[in-house]
């Protein structure tokens, strides 16, 4: 960003300077870009098929709130102190070496999503050219290709997201049109749901799931931003025509066609061509995946074994492994990997919120810095009751059925998180040692 091509590499591991923010539209397309993706596609269309038009809509609203909220506030963050969420952690709760672990945990559920998402689009090649690649090789060849692009040319990679996202979108409102040639809006929203039933608070969990990754991520996008007012509009704006307006469209398509399956939709309302144009669209979000799974690994390799590995020696590794993933049937686990991540995730915003906003435990030593343009000089290495917050918010959000997961998990890790470090807490500077001072490896 100055520049595109330069967002994989540029400031990972320091503060971005004044001089490289950038103006609000540039964050607003290439989160719009993430948001209107297959992915989304592909979860209004399984809300669809378990929910009438209303229980979808009041399940998109719901989680499209907490998204928005949390995507907000910890976008806040990230545009005041000029640090993605991996560097960020270290100063909100973490710890350097607890922000290792949640670098992992960004790698897995990135790793994840490329498998999903990559799964898509080697089926509908292989769909293309009548079976005759086979499932294996046609994952196997569009993982690989993906991961080429994000190694070798991310200039490239912009080149592609130019065409993909708006042929997304053109596919889509085509598919829309002919969607209503055949059917009433009025009758589609009054439909049944044409498969299982999906209750509330599983689909608003699988909502708030499916880009949770994403929000918590959202640190890497607004670090770039100029201002508070920048971060608002471009987080709010993404999320309504992602969440609610992507997730509608599905929705009814889901209905016209009686099936989940995003090719069958696509290839029902808008041809071959868009459906070739809806799954190409995965290589628009899937260089995001890799680019946030490498960054996570290079973090944790640089806090714990203080070396600063090539990134893309790392995205070719997280390629490969994400296409294995996907060619051993990823896809099949889609709806199961989207509640465990929005149980899993929250948390970490949650404890994020909590330190930076309310106990504001390292504001002074970020603000100091922030003044010099450079990283603070200490950090403290590891805090238990923030680990121990995250856990507990897991298993609250992974154990108990009343209400909506993700929010329980998310409230419950930063309630613990608050209470434990006002008992067993004390200032992060307190528990430095000489090895934890220099915090940027």
């Amino acid at each position: 960003m100055a520049g595109h091509s330069k967002m994989a590499d540029d400031f990972s591991l320091t503060r971005v300077p004044k001089e490289a923010r950038v103006p609000m539209w540039e964050i607003l397309v290439i989160r719009i870009g993430a948001f209107t993706s297959l992915s989304q596609f592909i979860l209004g269309a399984a809300l669809g098929y378990g929910m009438t038009f209303w229980d979808a809509a009041l399940a998109s609203l719901l989680g499209c709130i907490l998204l928005e909220v949390i995507t907000f506030l910890i976008g806040i963050a990230g545009m005041r102190e000029g640090l993605s969420t991996s560097m960020l952690t270290r100063w909100t709760g973490f710890g350097k070496y607890g922000s290792s672990m949640i670098g992992l945990v960004i790698a897995v559920a990135t790793i994840g999503w490329f498998g999903v998402q990559n799964s898509i689009f080697g089926q509908g090649l292989n769909d293309a050219l009548g079976g005759a690649l086979g499932f294996p090789l046609s994952a196997t060849l569009t993982g690989l290709f993906v991961t080429a692009i994000v190694v070798f040319g991310f200039k490239w990679l912009g080149l592609t997201a130019k065409i993909a996202v708006p042929g997304f979108l053109l596919a889509v409102a085509y598919g829309i049109y002919n969607v209503f040639e055949n059917h009433s809006l009025s009758e589609l929203i009054a439909s049944a749901a044409p498969g299982p039933a999906l209750t509330l608070g599983t689909a608003a969990t699988m909502v708030a799931g499916s880009f949770m990754v994403g929000a918590v991520l959202t640190p890497d996008m607004t670090r770039y931003c100029r201002s508070g007012k920048d971060v608002l509009w471009s987080t709010l704006i993404s999320v309504v025509i992602g969440e609610i307006g992507i997730n509608l469209i599905a929705v009814l398509m889901a209905h016209a066609v009686q099936s989940s399956d995003v090719v069958t939709i696509a290839l029902q309302t808008s041809g071959w061509l868009g459906a070739a144009t809806v799954v190409f669209a995965t290589v628009k979000i899937n260089d995001i995946n890799l680019y946030s799974a490498s960054l996570g690994i290079t973090n944790f390799i640089d806090s714990i074994f203080g070396k600063n590995v090539n990134r893309g020696f790392i995205t070719l590794v997280v390629g490969v492994v994400g296409t294995v993933l996907s060619v051993l049937g990823i896809l099949d686990q889609f709806v199961n990997f989207l509640i465990f991540l929005g149980v899993w995730v929250p948390p970490i915003a949650g404890i994020m919120v909590v330190d930076y906003f309310i106990l504001k435990r390292s504001r002074a030593v970020l603000e100091e810095s922030r003044k010099r343009g450079a990283l603070p000089d200490t950090c403290e290495s590891m805090n238990p009751v923030a680990l121990a917050a995250w856990a507990l918010g897991f298993f609250t959000g992974y154990l108990f059925d009343w209400g909506i997961p993700s929010i329980n998990s998310l409230v419950a890790s930063g309630i613990v998180y608050y209470l434990g470090m006002k008992l067993f807490g004390s200032a992060p500077d307190a528990k430095l040692t000489k090895s934890d001072l220099n915090c940027a490896g």
